[in-house]
């Protein structure tokens, strides 16, 4: 059974080294770039992967069946350019493939939040869809926290994929400003509203959630650390939907 890798990626020159020799061992390595700037094309094609150019974004979703629909492999893998495969999750995978008793596999995700290892606080087990046999399952188009959808019923590894997700607080902001942008526009197409007081409230919940229902305080200051992200980021998401609407009301009016 030959495995196709497959991933999306855009200045990631710093993580596409190490991402790839994690998956050496996949028959085929396919990149969906858009745009990098910084070498990461020229890069991944020295380490054998085959890159496509495009000039186009359409969100997270539809770019990663772009990228889905260029594997040939009996089996699709894939991976995100800040995770890594451990050789016990290696070792599993094949182990599965060879099997052949289920259709598509989720896996635990052990993510790294600025120098540590987060286990709770709802961040793991954090089982995602990523392993599937060819024209068994799709991303939904969603344009961010796109989810892969198999047919069948999904079967379950061990291993955890590790995640290389925020190395400092710098990076944190940035993504909080990024993805609480993507989210808002995503819910204005979808027809959701908000309001300042509840942008404040849903803040105040996710952060509440995380750091103390999902013990999250277990993780040290890092576990604060994450908390204090996911309150500020639902908050501005709500926060840019909320002004989404003003600016649509307002050039409505006559």
């Amino acid at each position: 059974m030959r495995i196709s890798v497959v991933l999306i990626t855009k200045n990631e020159a710093h993580n596409i080294r190490e991402c790839l020799e994690s998956v050496s061992w996949c028959d085929r390595a396919i990149i969906v770039d858009s745009g990098s700037q910084d070498g990461t094309v020229e890069l991944a094609r020295s380490l054998g992967a085959e890159v496509f150019e495009t000039e186009h974004w359409p969100g997270f979703g539809a770019q990663k069946n772009l990228a889905v629909s260029k594997a040939d492999g009996d089996w699709i893998f894939s991976i995100d350019a800040d995770e890594r495969v451990t050789p016990a999750l290696r070792d599993e995978i094949l182990a599965v493939v060879a099997s052949g008793r289920a259709d598509a596999y989720e896996l635990p995700r052990l993510s790294r939040f600025c120098g540590r290892f987060i286990r709770h606080g709802g961040w793991y087990p954090d089982y995602v869809t990523r392993l599937f046999r060819r024209g068994c399952a799709r991303f939904t188009d969603d344009i961010v926290h796109e989810r892969l959808v198999a047919d069948k019923p999904v079967g379950r590894l061990s291993s955890p994929l590790l995640h290389y997700t925020y190395d400092d607080f710098s990076q944190v902001l940035r993504k909080i400003d990024h993805y609480s942008t993507l989210g808002a526009q995503q819910g204005f197409a979808r027809g959701k509203t908000a309001s300042p007081s509840g942008a404040v409230l849903h803040g105040a919940w996710a952060f509440l959630r995380t750091y103390l229902l999902r013990r999250g305080f277990l993780d040290g200051a890092q576990g604060l650390g994450v908390a204090l992200m996911n309150g500020q980021a639902s908050y501005y998401k709500y926060i840019k939907l909320w002004y989404l609407q003003q600016t649509k009301a307002a050039e409505q009016q006559p």
